[in-house]
């Protein structure tokens, strides 16, 4: 009788076991894509909207900069315009980074190509402007793509909802290296209409997929889990809560994915990043990242 009692109390043990094998057997890691397969360094530099604290964000200048000074990877935000043209603007309205007011999608490309995108730049908190009239301009995506062709960019799309997916789609294969784009939203509609429009380019996991990652690694259960994509892209924290940390980036790894935390910019927490193996920091400063990692 006893033994009966203890056969019925672990068979729910046993098939939940047989379970768990059975979809352990089953996954798989990531899928490859050419944006990770390149010779790279174990940390990747990548420059936030260009480096937003060394030059005016979403600028030319800015992406001449961080390339000249070696980040790996430029960050970069698109909207579109009045006239359906994507340009290179972080906030919906032009407000807190040019000399003009209004709405990016309102505004016509020409508009945005007759304010100052250096106006309100300032590295001592606004008591100076050093580059305020100095031509620096809104940029076309298609003028940073023709400019730097070979450049590796995540292109960050601003629109909420599937609208920018096929335009986007469109320039990245008209100009440059198409595995060297990593195209990101925090709009999930966004990704999956451009994953369906541009599949052979590399995307990033979108909200959900990576709350699912991340709730997996929690109960660590990651081997049951066949991650979609490579690119894994979290803050760094969510309101009181650090998101990354060693066990997080070691079951990711497991599973294929490259995490890219955002977005860092004091040498401290570098530091903190680097010694638990993060695969790449979006930053503000990536002169100072650079430094840390001897590359400068």
């Amino acid at each position: 009788m006893r033994h009966k009692w203890i056969i019925a109390a672990l068979s729910p043990v046993v098939a939940v076991a047989a379970v768990y094998g059975g979809l352990a057997l089953f996954a798989r890691p990531a899928p490859p894509h050419p944006f990770f397969a390149a010779p790279q360094p174990a940390t990747l530099v990548i420059a936030h909207r260009g480096g937003a604290e060394l030059r005016p964000e979403n600028t030319l200048e800015a992406f001449r900069h961080a390339a000249s000074i070696g980040a790996d990877v430029l960050e970069l935000d698109v909207q579109r315009t009045a006239d359906g043209k994507l340009v290179c603007m972080h906030d919906t309205t032009v407000d807190r980074t040019t000399n003009g007011r209004g709405r990016v999608e309102s505004l016509t490309l020409s508009e945005l190509k007759q304010l100052d995108a250096g106006h309100r730049w300032s590295a001592d908190g606004g008591r100076t402007h050093p580059f305020r009239g100095k031509g620096i301009r809104v940029p076309a995506l298609e003028e940073v793509l023709a400019q730097f062709p070979k450049a590796r960019m995540i292109i960050e799309m601003k629109h909420a909802g599937p609208e920018l997916a096929q335009p986007l789609c469109s320039l990245i294969r008209r100009f440059g290296t198409p595995q060297a784009r990593l195209v990101a939203s925090m709009n999930p509609e966004a990704v999956i209409a451009f994953r369906r429009a541009c599949p052979e380019i590399a995307t990033a996991m979108t909200s959900g997929e990576a709350r699912t990652f991340y709730g997996i690694h929690l109960l660590r259960l990651e081997r049951i889990y066949s991650p979609p994509v490579q690119a894994l892209l979290i803050p760094d924290r969510i309101g009181g809560e650090t998101i990354p940390t060693r066990r997080l980036i070691e079951a990711a790894q497991r599973r294929g994915l490259s995490v890219h935390v955002w977005t860092i910019t004091g040498e401290e927490r570098m530091r903190e990043l680097l010694q638990i193996g993060v695969r790449g920091m979006i930053t503000d400063r990536p002169d100072l990242l650079l430094r840390l990692l001897g590359r400068s």
